[in-house]
């Protein structure tokens, strides 16, 4: 658990549950699933001296969840926000060891791109002055946010124009466009990976044999697009209660709520490109699959084409050898010295002459460019 008092010029971070809150800015409380759990009391009692309310129970109960999907509640006192962030599958089921942070990846098939769409739910709960996170075990996201909140603290970073997030609502934002930034740089590597799949599929020469993976890459991209989906609807659900607030000096005033407004469109506008590129790459996956098989189809047909072609050739030729195999005893040119050659060379003009035909009429010619 990390605790962390964010005042409008400084950053600390201490080791305890705080009892009091600061004069100015507030406080944010992050902890991982497990730990929220076997603290709950504790982190409950906090948030009754802090903000005189506590988590409701069903709401205790979207946050220990591991399965949840994204969505949004909100009391009068506070708002929930559940979003799944982009990261490797973890077990936090083993209850023989509690508290202890399980990192047991998820077992999936397919290239390593494939088994980052795993997915864990990360829970906010933000009252006027406090934040409380809780997140997966090992969760990246927040521990990259917090180095970069610690290092926004310095001189060297106000003096380049980094500013601390002016309320918890702001911090919870800045986190979560951070994990949709995650989709984002995911989405460059599923492009290539699906090119690639692209140039094997129309190899006219290779024989794909990639199957499973490509269809684990759009069940995966078909899970994506689901998990976009239910973002962009949280995120919608967060707009649309952020409509009804009043402006106040715990968000910054008039100032602070348009920014939180614009900051939550922004947040959303991302979470739309991911999915607009999710549907496209599907789209593309199918599309290749579609040409795979429209290719193998035109050369299966080239080959008949040619089979059926010099069939064609060769019936007129069993056609002679047929009537000069036949037991009657008088057949022109059966008995004379030169009638073997007249019947060779009429098989070899009939031959000659119909394979000119049908190369004139391009039926021994390939239709696929290849």
């Amino acid at each position: 658990m990390r605790i962390f008092h964010i005042l409008p010029g400084s950053v600390s971070e201490s080791a305890t549950l705080p009892m009091v809150l600061p004069d100015k800015g507030y406080v944010w409380i992050a902890c991982g699933r497990r730990e929220f759990e076997l603290e709950q009391g504790a982190v409950q009692s906090t948030l009754q001296v802090l903000c005189g309310m506590t988590l409701v129970d069903l709401h205790i109960s979207d946050l220990l969840n591991n399965q949840l999907p994204s969505h949004y509640d909100y009391t009068s006192q506070y708002d929930i926000l559940v979003f799944r962030r982009l990261a490797a599958g973890h077990s936090e089921t083993d209850l023989a060891h509690p508290g202890e942070m399980l990192t047991q990846a998820t077992k999936r098939g397919g290239p390593p791109v494939l088994r980052r769409i795993d997915t864990s739910p990360v829970g906010f709960a933000v009252f006027d002055r406090v934040l409380l996170t809780v997140h997966p075990a090992g969760c990246q996201a927040l521990e990259h946010y917090a180095t970069r909140l610690m290092s926004a603290a310095t001189a060297a970073s106000r003096a380049a124009g980094v500013h601390l997030p002016p309320s918890p609502a702001d911090l919870m934002l800045r986190i979560v466009n951070q994990m949709v930034d995650g989709y984002l740089a995911l989405r460059r590597e599923l492009t290539r990976q699906l090119d690639h799949w692209q140039t094997e599929l129309l190899q006219p020469k290779a024989r794909f044999s990639n199957w499973g993976s490509l269809l684990d890459a759009r069940i995966s991209l078909h899970q994506l697009d689901e998990i976009c989906e239910d973002q962009r609807s949280a995120i919608q659900d967060w707009i649309e209660a952020l409509a009804t607030w009043e402006p106040n000096e715990s968000i910054g005033g008039q100032r602070g709520l348009e920014l939180l407004k614009v900051r939550s469109r922004d947040v959303l506008e991302h979470i739309e490109r991911v999915v607009h590129h999710v549907r496209r790459l599907e789209q593309n996956a199918e599309t290749a699959v579609q040409m795979h098989f429209s290719a193998q189809s035109n050369r299966t047909n080239d080959i008949m084409r040619t089979l059926t072609a010099l069939t064609a050739i060769f019936l007129p030729l069993n056609l002679i050898a047929g009537i000069f195999g036949m037991n009657f005893q008088f057949i022109p040119l059966l008995h004379q010295q030169t009638g073997f050659w007249w019947a060779i060379g009429s098989m070899v003009l009939t031959a000659v002459v119909l394979g000119v035909l049908f190369w004139r009429k391009r039926y021994l010619v390939r239709t696929t460019g290849r």
